[in-house]
């Protein structure tokens, strides 16, 4: 069942165009990742979702609903963490917490005393006092305490170590279980890959690349460490073959994923003696995208 999607989504702001002709799906009891660089159209798409902005051209829904028309109905099943949380400062943490909850309605407490323990969070400080990262814990356990469907991340670990962000993968993982959908923003390809069935990755207001990751890494390069006891001539001239670097009889190189097996039969003539294969990952596919024009071009023929 589709939870989310925009249809050709536009947005432009006087000559500027924000975002053309965008396409997102997301279904139900699935993680999207939503990643580029800052500037790319991520957070306008997002307000856009949330009912904040108005989109120029195409449609975006939630839950089959008008994002802009129907966003009061929308947000009762719906949960958002933003990058850079702003708080009431003369309220507590707790307090904030038990507000967003009560917006809700339903009796969360025994959840919110499970997500601030796990949080490590002190809910009875002064919210002027806390760093980002507790600012964000805030908001963290609150999304999570309630009964969302669906859950709009966006760069929700910014400012949390990496034993919290441990943390929020786990809940992002528990949501998904139980059937929820999470839509997750995010500059830490690890996180995205770790987490998200599905990714969309956004270049000046357009999505360049979309599918699940094993769809995906067809474009991607798998990395090769070889040693023979025979050095190997002409790899050069193999198709497919690419950034060698040899020394002597133990060299290191990049494969197109889809010529990898030619190539190990043609070292294999050299006696291997060990190879070491590591698979491709999300940030070798966004990095082909990223590195500038020639590579750009390679990938394409052709985020805040």
């Amino acid at each position: 069942m589709n939870i989310l999607r925009t249809n050709k989504l536009s947005k432009r702001f006087g000559n500027f165009t924000a975002l053309n002709q965008v396409n997102i799906s997301v279904n139900e009891g699935e993680v999207y990742g939503f990643i580029g660089p800052n500037g790319a159209g991520k957070s306008t798409t997002i307000r856009i979702l949330l009912g904040i902005l108005k989109a120029t051209e195409g449609t975006a829904e939630i839950f089959g609903k008008d994002t802009w028309r129907k966003s009061v109905d929308i947000h009762k099943r719906i949960a958002y963490v933003p990058g850079d949380v702003n708080l009431w400062p003369n309220l507590t943490g707790g307090e904030v917490i038990d507000l967003f909850l009560k917006f809700r309605g339903g009796n969360h407490k025994s959840r919110r005393n499970e997500l601030i323990e796990r949080f490590d969070l002190d809910p009875s400080k002064k919210c002027r006092t806390y760093s980002k990262g507790n600012r964000q814990k805030v908001a963290l356990v609150a999304a999570f305490s309630s009964n969302a469907d669906l859950y709009i991340l966006d760069e929700p670990t910014s400012g949390l170590d990496p034993l919290m962000e441990r943390v929020f993968q786990s809940y992002v993982l528990e949501a998904k279980q139980a059937g929820k959908s999470v839509l997750l923003s995010s500059h830490i390809l690890s996180e995205v890959e770790k987490l998200c069935d599905t990714v969309g990755i956004i270049r000046e207001g357009e999505i360049i690349e979309a599918g699940s990751l094993s769809e995906m890494r067809h474009l991607t390069r798998t990395h090769l460490h070889i040693e023979t006891s025979e050095p190997i001539v002409s790899l050069n001239k193999l198709n497919g073959v690419h950034d060698i670097t040899q020394n002597g009889k133990k060299l290191s190189l990049q494969v197109d994923t889809e010529k990898l097996d030619a190539v190990i039969k043609y070292v294999s003539n050299y006696k291997i003696l060990k190879l070491e294969s590591t698979p491709p990952t999300l940030e070798d596919l966004f990095m082909r995208h990223y590195q500038g024009t020639s590579e750009k071009n390679i990938c394409s023929g052709g985020a805040s």
